[in-house]
């Protein structure tokens, strides 16, 4: 330990040899309002506390001079720091304009400061406007800039403004391995982004023991307890601001009808930030007997009072962020934080439109105890950014290099290039064939390709490879260009790993198979698998009935039973990708037995194998042919002659095709009084003579609600294979378009 942390010395030394007769490196620390002020001051006590490294200059601007806001640089100042320059930058108003304004107004009001300073680096935090025009203008004066928090993800205005300050910015400290790994993919240079964690975490982790009731009663009143009070803080959001106000409206009317004593903090300043004001104002929090209203609260005192809350609720950063180290509750209102890494204690309303959701959000949430959360620091930030600034060689050059991924030559705008059909690899496994297919992008089956599906998992994977390289081949000839592979199998899938989990009976050896691996490596091509049945749903979303329709149900009536459901225009897979085995709905506790093990399910009477089943039964007795049929000796018993017998007037045929044709009604009814759907489309090669006795079927036993159902037969000559393209052409269409 002692070795290493000689060499550390050692290298410091050299770089500050480096820099120059043994100069200090000079730090300008850019404030601009409470809450950034929150995470900088731990690294400005920590840079103050080594005057041998280091020469502080302190710049406050932004709403840390506003009266309405607390004139928070006063904390500054209680802190004891040198504050160089004072910039009034913020332009009053109620709208966008204002925001935009207060940055022109920064901008024009900097460089002369910058000038003065003539700093070696300017450390600027997150993701305000004020911070936006601190780092352009630093950029434009050839000033380093080390960015705090970049690589984060929330979901407002605030994600562009602060990955435009990462692009100007020549260093980066976050705080999850999240934001690290994002500022990679952004084309940072990894050697200048340092993982420190948050800086605010380096006092969060050691406060919570202080005395804390002195500081809750000078808030909240004498009689408040710990774990009975709530924390309030909800900022507008800049890109809805008429959405947020309505929000901010209804959490005020949901804490006033929860009746807990309750902190409400002001919101920063944002385009909508007065007529939340006004919102407080005309429901009377201020004079409300339980509500605080305040300005401003010191963090050291804000740390004790959300460290012991109850509840914490609003749109804040802090709520997501900090008050997870202390387990308290939290309920996210709103869109303004979506995308933020959070721990268990996080409940999101995201569309918190009504009084009642966010009052049941309070009843879930008040006065639990979560586990403690480390997600954005362990307490030992601010010792890293230190060494982190002084490895910064100031003669390195000023220009930033960005890292961007290897890229394959450009291909040549030429005349075939640009007329290729942009299209998909489907392949269709079902439990007799192997089929794959080019399909294009209008559902048109370009060439199709046919094999018996072998038995054993290593013949099957084979052959698909060997196909789908067949069938990529011949694309190039047909003049297609393949986008990906689709793949449409039976049993239960998972579409996210593309693995196969277990598979039907009728597909041996094909239970646990990754398929996207092989394929992909072999092809070259992203690959998408799901179940056949869901791919059938998607067929009739994008080539069929379901084109437009919000909400939709597919029946495929073949060999078994499957079905896919279309939900609010969204494919449904359900949490154990187990949704819509619509076979298996069971509409008799004492029925024929089904391949799943279960007795009285939709496909033990409809499939084709239960059809054949029954055939097999009338021809055993000698009462399957009629008058016009005819069977050769060798020839094996199938669903078809039980259909062409009832066509030809065999009762017991027409009777069990009956029956098979009433409990696949009675499994649509089901479907129907639990999805509600505007459509049911069935599909497949038994459809047909299905279809009006399933509509006799809803008319006799549905609710009157659901009458009204549109049932028809699917008009897609191969929805398997269509759904299997639809896999690649929906992602790439959303993708490019």
């Amino acid at each position: 330990e002692v070795y290493f942390k000689n060499l550390s010395k050692q290298k410091q030394k050299e770089v500050m040899e480096k820099n120059g007769n043994n100069r200090k490196l000079r730090v300008c620390v850019a404030t601009c309002n409470r809450a950034d002020y929150s995470k900088l001051a731990p690294i400005m006590f920590g840079i103050k506390a080594e005057p041998q490294f280091f020469e502080l200059d302190v710049v406050v601007l932004g709403s840390h001079l506003i009266d309405d806001y607390g004139n928070t640089y006063r904390m500054i100042e209680q802190d004891d720091f040198d504050i160089h320059t004072r910039l009034h930058t913020i332009v009053r108003g109620e709208d966008e304009a204002a925001m935009v304004e207060s940055v022109g107004l920064a901008l024009v009001k900097l460089p002369d400061v910058l000038n003065r300073l003539k700093p070696d680096i300017m450390i600027v935090h997150g993701d305000r406007f004020d911070a936006l025009a601190l780092a352009t203008s630093a950029a434009l004066m050839n000033i380093r800039i080390l960015h705090i928090e970049g690589g984060e993800v929330s979901g407002t205005i605030d994600d562009s403004i602060r990955h435009a300050i990462t692009k100007l910015a020549h260093y980066h400290v976050c705080c999850t391995r999240s934001a690290e790994q994002h500022l990679i993919a952004m084309c940072e240079d990894h050697d200048r982004i340092l993982l420190a964690g948050c800086p605010s975490y380096d006092k969060l982790l050691s406060a919570k023991n202080k005395d804390y009731m002195s500081i809750i009663r000078m808030w909240l009143g004498e009689d408040v307890k710990t774990r009975d009070y709530i924390v309030a803080l909800q900022h507008p959001v800049t890109t809805d601001i008429k959405h947020s106000i309505k929000m901010f409206e209804l959490t005020l009317d949901a804490l006033i009808s929860f009746n807990k004593r309750t902190l409400v903090l002001f919101p920063n300043v944002d385009a909508g930030d007065k007529e939340m004001v006004r919102v407080m104002r005309k429901k009377g929090i201020e004079h409300h007997p339980n509500f605080r209203a305040v300005k401003h609260v010191p963090f050291d005192q804000f740390i004790q009072l959300v460290a012991h809350a109850g509840c914490m609720i609003g749109n804040s950063s802090c709520g997501v962020r900090e008050v997870g180290a202390f387990g308290t509750p939290v309920i996210n209102l709103g869109t303004r934080q979506t995308g933020r890494e959070t721990g268990e204690n996080v409940l999101h309303v995201r569309d918190a439109d009504t009084q009642d959701k966010i009052l049941h959000a309070l009843q879930l949430q008040f006065g639990k105890q979560y586990p403690c959360s480390k997600i954005y620091g362990d307490g030992n930030a601010v010792p890293r950014i230190l060494k982190f600034l002084k490895s910064i060689d100031l003669k390195e050059p000023l220009q930033k290099k960005f890292c961007f991924p290897p890229v394959k030559d450009n291909i040549s705008q030429d005349i075939d290039h640009i007329l290729e059909t942009q299209s998909a690899l489907a392949v269709d496994l079902g439990g007799t064939n192997l089929r794959v297919a080019i399909v294009s992008m209008k559902g048109e089956i370009v060439k199709k390709y046919t094999q018996l599906n072998p038995k054993t998992y290593e013949d099957r994977l084979e052959l698909i490879l060997k196909m789908c390289v067949e069938a990529a081949s011949e694309a190039v000839n047909v003049n297609c260009r393949i986008l990906g592979v689709g793949i449409s199998t039976g049993g239960r899938v998972n579409p996210r790993e593309g693995i196969v989990l277990h598979s039907t009976k009728l597909i041996q050896e094909w239970s646990s198979v990754d398929l996207r691996t092989p394929i992909s490596d072999a092809l070259h091509l992203p690959v998408w698998v799901d179940n056949d049945g869901n791919c059938a749903a998607l067929a009739e979303r994008k080539f069929g009935h379901g084109k437009g329709i919000e909400n939709f149900v597919t029946l495929i009536t073949g060999t078994g039973i499957g079905g896919g459901i279309i939900h609010q225009h969204e494919l449904i897979h359900g949490s154990s990708f187990c949704a819509a085995e619509l076979g298996h709905i069971v509409v008799s506790l004492d029925g024929p037995e089904c391949l799943c093990g279960s007795q009285g399910c939709i496909e033990a009477y409809a499939s084709g194998i239960a059809l054949q089943r029954e055939a097999k039964k009338l021809h055993d007795e000698d009462l399957l042919l009629v008058e016009g049929m005819s069977m050769k000796k060798e020839e094996v018993v199938s669903a078809a002659h039980l259909i062409q017998a009832a066509k030809l007037g065999n009762t017991k045929a027409d009777s069990i095709l009956r029956t098979a044709g009433t409990a696949l009604g009675l499994g649509v009814v089901n479907i129907l009084h639990t999805m509600n759907p505007s459509l049911v489309i069935l599909s497949g090669v038994l459809a047909s003579h299905y279809v009006n006795v399933v509509k006799d079927v809803i008319n006799r036993q549905a609710l009157s609600s659901v009458k009204t159902v549109d049932v028809v037969v699917s008009n897609l000559a191969d929805p398997a294979l269509l759904g299997a393209a639809s896999l690649v052409l929906d992602y790439t269409t959303r993708r490019i378009y």
